[in-house]
């Protein structure tokens, strides 16, 4: 009963598709074993309060899954209120490249874009 409760839970995040494309070449490049999903969460540091994580990672009790255009996203469940609504983004310009985190729940941000205050 519990799977069914997951998969039907709504994602706190987006991803656009351009994110998916380089999370999937990241998957693929790096050998993630079998079973792992891509962690975003936030960890307290940062120039702003807060930073943001992402990557590779198991899942454990304190998580939430979800299934994001075609990704297993794990998330604790206490980073939810901080992070619903964001969009994670790939740009690859002249000026940046990388992941880019659209949070409406910030207040501030740094200069990188990488940790927020909210």
């Amino acid at each position: 009963m519990d799977d069914l409760k997951t998969a039907t839970k709504a994602s706190p995040i987006s991803l656009t598709d351009g994110a998916v494309t380089q999370l999937n070449r990241l998957f693929n490049e790096k050998e993630v074993p079998e079973g792992y999903g891509l962690r975003v969460g936030i960890k307290g540091g940062g120039c702003s309060g807060f930073s943001y994580v992402l990557g590779f990672d198991e899942k454990t009790d304190k998580d939430d899954e979800f299934n994001v255009n075609g990704i297993t996203v794990f998330m604790e469940k206490s980073h939810g209120l901080y992070l619903l609504g964001m969009e994670i983004d790939w740009l690859d310009g002249l000026n940046n490249r990388g992941f880019v985190f659209n949070n409406p729940n910030a207040k501030d941000t740094c200069g990188c874009g990488t940790s927020f205050n909210a």
